[in-house]
Formats: structure tokens, C-alpha cells, sequence
């Protein structure tokens, strides 16, 4: 279906039940974090707040937070538009006639990406004083550093060669005119920002609240660098994207948002900007960034005012970020012929846990390819990537675990990448967008296959591993490949005599988690040992050695992914915002 706005599709959602008017009054601060966790995880319709304390504006949230409501977004599944979007690019190279043809369809979707300039913009049909407080603004999680825009659509322009950018960066609140602009190492708008700093220009702004679900999947889309997501959302939907002239800045804003926020970026300033729980499942530390000023606001009649919460998952993000990586993903095998397909796991955030399943056509050409994949635009912050042969479903983490199992010898297949970019919202490597990546080849080789002793591992010879050492309080195996065990202290001296025992010499990787890590729950422990790592100082093998100057890994990997000193605290809601979700549950249902 060809959604031209936010409204537009509530309205279809809430026509076949998918839209949950909350009539009480409800609190931004904290209160509708824990509301819409709890709702997203039972699989509940969109939240419609119609009662904001403090707002005269509703508020909506979990608008994707399910892969049907994705569906209904785009008016079909996202793996068939990536299939499509795939076949369509592959089948013109080279181009050719007759290719053409077949794909008239895809043409005309592209052809109307130009995008479309209006005169009457119904996303300035009211002007609003320029009034943050006005909107129903939440505070997301109680170490947060204020209250936080967590779903605004980013315009910007590269004031070298005009292209267009659009992102979503969460904006911190100073004051009613004043936010932070969290541009993340590797985002577009940062890119701007920098070359108008090289101009000793400042950047005009302007931010969309609540658009159509095209131009929200495309803002979310890791898009290569210098593509239109605006032209991008278009082709998505077959039909332009209406953009029109700012009131108080000259760039073009979207026609059709709930909200537009115009403003600049003033040059060589900066500000505190967070604590911040981010997707990582921990609150991102408080660093300098660049500030938003706001000059007008306006919006359309009767508006909502869009929001999402993100934090340890699953959250919303999962559906998003799936589904662009469902139709983007194809495209990696056109960049590099030999991959078949690649999956990087919500669970971890994303960037910390991507697996790729290569067709290698001579020895390590699937490292070859990682190699490649990161040097990729956002590919480039992936810290963990794990290589299996074509074939192997990259998003069944059994079947990758079978590979690892039965295909990695960490003395030829591990590849250490230390001292390089990686995410801002990265906190383990104690050094902001610095740390280290590896690669774990587990494709089928000519050689040898590893040893597979399969051992199974009884409940006797967990009992044992936990009696083995007093800080280990609980331990799990999950398809007798990986060993995760609970531990209270020292995680890195309990995994490196772990490692050392003949026993689990069958076992390919053991890790160490905190207290907090629910290791029988698939998504809990791949967040909990994916997220809380450097690759440099908490990965170990059974035996370490140096060949001249390479180093030489042999046996178990252990991986130390417990709390450490210095790491942000994981979230948690306070029991009195439980207890009155607990108190209130019926209220917002009735």
C-alpha cells in the first residue's frame, strides 16, 4: 500500500486492529518506557497516548514494533523487495535491452524517486512558536541525561555538493530551543557537519517528526554513503516523496510529516550531550557534540508526536533494522559475487555480531571477502563477524554454532583487527570510537576437518564446572560448542583456566558473563557476551605463541564478556515505575 504519512497509515492500523487508544493520563518520564517495553514484548498493537502529562500533543509508539505491522508498512514482505531490488541490479550488468524490459516495472519505481516539489505542504499547516516543551518529550530510562528526541528524521545537505542526507539521531533536550545532535561516527549528517566546519559555514537543519513508513525505513537503512534515502523511500513506495521549502531556513522538509523542526548547527560548537540508554543495553557515556538550535516549528492539523524506546533487547529497533537489512542485504553479492547472504544479529546491536555465508572458490576467499565487507560503510563498526560456507543459514544461530563446531581452527581461521574505528556507542575498549575486530572463518576447507569430538556435556560435568571454581555460579553449553557460565569476579582468570582443561578441549568457545545475563535465553546471552567485549584484551585461546611477529592461536577461544570496571551500567527500570505499571496495567487496556 502507498502510505503518503504517518497519520495516514494509523489510521489503516487502527482500521484492522492493530492501534491501542490509551485514554489516562501517562507520565514521558519513565512511565511510557516501561509501557512500551512491556507491550512490544507480548506483542501488543500500537500505543496511541492520547493523554501526555505536560502535552497537549498524543503520542504514539511501537508503530513497527511487529514484523506484520512491517509488512503492512510496505505493502509486502522486505525479502521480496530485497530479492527484487537484487535481481533487478544484477540483471543489468551489463545492461541490455531485453533486461530493461523485464524490468519496466522497477524502472518506473526508480524514475519516481526524482522526488516532487509542492507549494502547500501540509506539514506546515500550523506555526507553532519555537517550544520543545511543548511536546510530549520522554525521559527514556532514570540514568538518562534528560529528556530525549528518540525518532527524529535528520535533513541536512553537504554544503560541498548539496546531496541530501537523512538519518535518525537521538537530540538531547537542553532547553526549549536547544538539543544536542548525537552525529555517531560514519553517519552521513556528521559528514556534513564536518565539511561545513571545513567552510567555516554553519549547517542548516531540519528535523521531520513522524513521516511516512517509507522515508522511516529509508532514514534506518544503512544506505551507502551518498545515496538519497529520500529517493530511496520513493522507489520503496512507487511514488515521489512530496518535499517543500523550510519556513525559516532554506532547505527542502517533508510535505507530509506529523511535526517539522527547522534550525541550525552553529560551526565549532559543542555540548555535553548524554548518559543516554542506547541499543547496546547500557547507557552510552556523556560526550561533547555538536548543537541544535531551534529557529520554527511547525505541523500538520491534528498531529502525533512519534517516539520509540531502544535498550537491552528486543525492542523495536529489531523490526526496523531487520527489515532494511532484509532488503539490503542481496546487495552484498553484488559488491562481492562470492557472498551469499549476511545476517547481523539484533541481539548484539547490530554492529557487534555479523555472520556471512561465502561461496569461497579458492583458499580464504572468504576472508577475502570479510576483509572487504569491512571496509563497507556500516559493515566497517562490525566488531565480531563469523564466515560459514553457502549454504548455512546465516540467521539460525544453531546451525552457525554447527559450523564453528565442526570448521574453526582458531591457528588458520582467526583474524585479530586491533586498534581500529568502531562504534561510538561501543564502550569496551575504554577508548570512544577506537577498539579491535575479529574474524572467525568457519567455512568448509580443503583440509582437515576439526576434530569434531563430539563429547556431549551432562548435567555431571556441568555440576562439575561449576563446583570447579567458587565464582562460577551457574553454567550452560549450547550445542555442545559454546560454554557460557555465570561468574561473580574475575571473569578473565576463571575463563583462561577454563580454557585449559583437557575435558572441554571439544568445546570451541567458553565465555564468562555477569550475574545479569540470562544464559538459557538465546537473545539475553548472545546480548550478554556480544556487547561487553574488547577483542584485543578479553579474548584468549588455550595456547598463545608468537612466530616471529604473528601471533599463533591454538584450542578453546575463551572470551571474557563480564561487567568490567569502567563500563556503563546495563539498564533497569526503578521498582516504583514497575510497581506502578504493575498498579496501572489494566487502566491503559480498559
Amino acid at each position: 500500500m502507498n502510505f503518503t504519512s504517518l497519520s495516514e497509515f494509523l489510521r489503516y492500523l487502527e482500521s484492522i486492529g492493530e492501534v491501542r487508544r490509551v485514554k489516562v493520563e501517562v507520565d514521558p518520564l519513565l512511565e511510557v518506557t516501561e509501557i512500551a517495553v512491556r507491550a512490544l514484548r507480548e506483542g501488543k498493537p500500537v500505543l496511541f497516548f492520547e493523554n501526555v502529562k505536560g502535552s497537549r500533543f498524543p503520542l504514539v509508539i511501537n508503530v513497527y514494533g511487529t514484523e506484520r505491522r512491517i509488512e503492512h508498512a510496505l505493502g509486502r514482505h522486505p525479502e521480496q523487495i530485497g530479492q527484487d531490488l537484487f535481481q533487478f541490479v544484477d540483471g543489468l550488468m551489463p545492461p541490455r535491452l531485453g533486461s530493461l524490459w523485464q524490468r519496466r516495472k522497477t524502472l518506473r519505481s526508480i524514475a519516481s524517486a526524482r522526488g516532487r516539489l509542492v507549494s502547500a505542504a501540509e506539514s506546515q499547516g500550523s506555526v507553532l512558536e519555537p517550544d520543545l516543551d511543548s511536546l510530549p518529550i520522554q525521559t527514556c530510562w532514570p540514568g538518562d541525561g534528560g529528556r530525549f528526541l528518540t525518532l527524529g528524521q535528520v535533513f541536512t545537505y553537504d554544503p560541498v555538493d548539496a546531496k541530501r542526507n537523512v538519518g535518525i539521531y537521538r537530540m538531547h533536550v537542553y532547553d526549549s530551543r536547544t538539543t544536542g545532535m548525537h552525529w555517531q561516527i560514519q553517519k552521513g549528517g556528521g559528514f556534513h557537519y564536518h565539511h561545513a566546519e571545513e567552510l567555516g559555514k554553519d549547517l542548516e537543519v531540519a528535523v521531520a517528526l513522524g513521516t511516512d513508513p517509507a522515508l522511516l525505513l529509508a532514514s534506518v537503512a544503512a544506505l551507502p554513503e551518498g545515496m538519497d534515502e529520500v529517493a530511496f523511500a520513493a522507489f520503496l513506495r512507487g511514488a515521489p516523496i512530496g518535499m517543500t521549502r523550510g519556513k525559516r531556513i532554506s532547505i527542502q522538509v517533508p510535505a507530509q510529516a506529523e511535526f517539522i523542526l527547522e534550525g541550525v548547527v552553529p560551526q565549532k560548537e559543542r555540548r555535553k550531550e548524554g548518559p543516554f540508554g542506547d541499543h547496546f543495553g547500557h547507557y552510552s557515556h556523556s560526550a561533547p557534540f555538536p548543537v541544535f538550535h531551534l529557529k520554527a516549528m511547525t505541523h500538520r492539523r491534528n498531529p502525533v508526536y512519534p517516539a520509540t524506546v531502544v535498550g537491552i533487547p528486543p525492542m523495536e529497533d529489531k523490526f526496523l533494522g531487520d527489515a532494511t537489512q532484509q532488503i539490503l542485504g542481496p546487495l552484498a553479492r553484488v559488491l562481492h559475487s562470492e557472498i551469499r547472504d549476511v545476517w547481523a544479529y539484533y541481539e548484539g546491536g547490530f554492529h557487534n555480531l555479523l555472520v556471512v555465508s561465502v561461496n569461497a572458490r579458492y583458499k580464504k576467499e572468504a576472508m577475502k571477502a570479510a576483509l572487504g565487507l569491512l571496509g563497507s560503510g556500516q559493515l566497517s563498526l562490525t566488531k565480531t563477524m563469523i564466515l560459514v560456507s553457502a549454504g548455512v543459514d546465516v540467521r539460525n544461530w544453531s546451525a552457525v554454532l554447527k559450523e564453528i563446531r565442526e570448521h574453526f581452527d582458531p591457528t588458520y581461521d582467526f583474524v585479530l583487527l586491533p586498534k581500529v574505528p568502531m562504534d561510538t556507542l561501543d564502550f569496551t575498549s575504554f577508548h570512544t570510537e577506537l577498539g579491535s575486530r575479529m574474524i572467525l572463518d568457519a567455512t568448509r576447507k580443503e583440509r582437515a576437518a576439526v576434530p569434531s569430538k563430539t563429547k556431549s556435556v551432562t548435567r555431571a560435568r556441568l555440576s562439575d564446572i561449576r563446583s570447579f571454581d567458587r565464582r562460577i555460579t551457574d553454567a550452560h553449553v549450547v550445542d555442545n560448542c559454546f560454554l557460557i557460565v555465570k561468574v561473580v569476579d574475575k571473569g578473565r582468570a576463571v575463563v583462561e583456566k577454563l580454557v585449559k582443561r583437557k575435558d572441554l578441549q571439544h568445546l570451541r568457545i567458553i565465555a564468562a558473563v555477569s550475574e545479569d545475563v540470562d544464559i538459557r535465553d538465546r537473545e539475553n546471552s548472545i546480548w550478554g557476551v556480544f556487547t561487553r567485549f574488547d577483542c584485543e584484551r578479553d579474548v584468549v585461546f588455550s595456547e598463545q605463541s608468537l612466530v616471529g611477529i604473528a601471533p599463533v592461536y591454538k584450542g578453546v577461544m575463551g572470551i571474557d564478556s563480564t561487567w568490567k570496571e569502567g563500563y556503563p551500567e546495563p539498564l533497569s527500570m526503578p521498582e516504583e515505575v514497575v510497581k506502578k505499571v504493575d498498579r496501572r496495567w489494566n487502566e491503559y487496556w480498559s
